[in-house]
Order: structure tokens, then sequence, then C-alpha cells
């Protein structure tokens, strides 16, 4: 097995400025590090356990099959932030039937990122 320390997902975007004021401003992803210069430079946010790098250029337009999931205290509240930021919202929160509350939105390749709140009565919250 192998034994890994650090994980993190690598996007390389279309328009590497728009991806950076999407995460880190429009979202408000805090910046682990940032390494390089000029408009291709790469930065990492912070993604919960995980972390996210917006670096280099994509050659071709990327396709959109990347999803990301991100676990939020309220989604509601997040819906409302990130309306007045001006996020694209595919989907406002709803109730799953498995009990999640999802909110859809998408970032400036057009990948989509599913904001989750996980409720105190669901259980991803305790074990039986």
């Amino acid at each position: 097995m192998v034994h890994v320390l650090s994980s993190r997902i690598l996007l390389h975007p279309a328009d590497p400025e728009c991806s950076r004021i999407f995460y880190g401003e429009s979202l408000g992803l805090p910046v682990y590090r940032e390494f390089g210069t000029g408009p291709e430079r790469g930065t990492v946010y912070f993604l919960g356990g995980g972390f996210l790098e917006v670096s280099g250029r994509a050659a071709v337009p990327p396709v959109p099959c990347l999803e990301l999931w991100m676990q939020v205290a309220d989604v509601r509240a997040a819906h409302e932030e990130l309306s007045a930021r001006g996020v694209e919202v595919l989907r406002e929160p709803v109730r799953e039937p498995w009990g999640l509350i999802e909110m859809w939105i998408r970032d400036p390749d057009g990948h989509r990122i599913v904001v989750v709140e996980v409720p105190a009565d669901h259980p991803l919250r305790y074990r039986p």
C-alpha cells in the first residue's frame, strides 16, 4: 500500500487569472502557497482536508468533466454569499433524497462544484 502524505487536485484552466479570482475571491478559498511568476503562476488553495492547485494554462479549452464536492456548515448562507459575489448558481440548495442539502455552482471553465451541507441528523454525522 502506498502511504499518501498529502494530495491535491490540479487544475489547468483556460484563463488562470479568471480562475484565481473565482477560487480566491468569489469562493473565498484561503491560499496555502503560491509559486512561480507571471500569468501562469501557481496558486494552491486550502480545500477542507485537501488542496486545489490552479497553475499553468490549458493548451485547449478544458472539458468540464472535473467535479468538486465541498462541504460547508450552512449551504443556504453560502448560496446568499456566492450569489451576491456573482457566482453562477446552477441549482439552488435542495435537500436530496439521501438527506444532504446540495447546491450546484460552476467555475469559469464549466467544472461543476457541489456545495454540500450535512444536516445534524444525517448518518454521516454519527455512528450508530
